[in-house]
């Protein structure tokens, strides 16, 4: 009897035992370990830009405008690109040239963009003239045959002229490609009369 009670007993032992001996031939579980949210991957604008022609819809300058319409115009009577019209959301627009002037993602030529200054201080143009700077970042958003494009410049050179002098360097097709953003700026005549115009060059950047 002694001997069967014994027995039993070892048995019961062996089978509750909660930590048995690890003999290396048994797998362990690993303690847990501390979770942490992973980073949300977020698209680069500028990875892998556009390579052929597209329309442009929106631009965006770092610190200056974010996601702004650009409204795709005609040159006008005199052969000069229309602006975007006079009123509180034009003032806050982009118009480009369309054909015969180039896209961007041409490989050659400048895209020709304008934008208004007004002489409160509140449009657009005001906002570049005072933050965008050689070596500043344009961001250019459109499509082609309905993908999604995106194309990176960076400004190269930002150049003031007097207005009744006009430029031929802006107006350039065949050269290297560029954008060429102009506006209006000071000294203020009168209405809708402004001394200089400032350009900005932008040259595409590597993906």
């Amino acid at each position: 009897v002694a001997v069967v009670v014994g027995a039993l007993i070892l048995l019961v032992w062996l089978l509750l035992d909660p930590h048995p001996i690890d003999d290396g031939t048994r797998p362990t579980t690993p303690a847990a370990q501390a979770m942490t949210a992973g980073d949300v991957l977020k698209p680069k604008p500028c990875y892998r830009g556009a390579t052929a022609p597209f329309t442009p819809t929106r631009i965006t300058v770092p610190g200056v405008t974010r996601n702004a319409t650009v409204l795709a115009l005609p040159r006008d009577a005199n052969n000069v690109p229309e602006a975007p019209p006079i009123s509180d959301v034009g003032k806050t627009q982009f118009a480009w040239a369309v054909a015969p002037d180039p896209k961007p993602g041409s490989d050659r030529g400048n895209a020709l963009f304008n934008a208004y200054t007004w002489p409160d201080g509140t449009a657009l143009g005001n906002k570049l003239l005072d933050g965008l700077q050689v070596g500043d970042k344009i961001i250019v958003h459109g499509h082609l045959r309905g993908t999604p494009q995106t194309l990176c410049y960076r400004v190269t050179k930002r150049d003031v002229i007097v207005a009744s002098d006009g430029s031929f360097e802006y107006y350039e097709r065949e050269g290297p490609p560029q954008l060429a953003l102009i506006v209006c700026s000071p000294p203020r005549l009168g209405p809708g009369n402004w001394l200089h115009r400032t350009i900005w060059y932008a040259s595409p950047m590597a993906s």
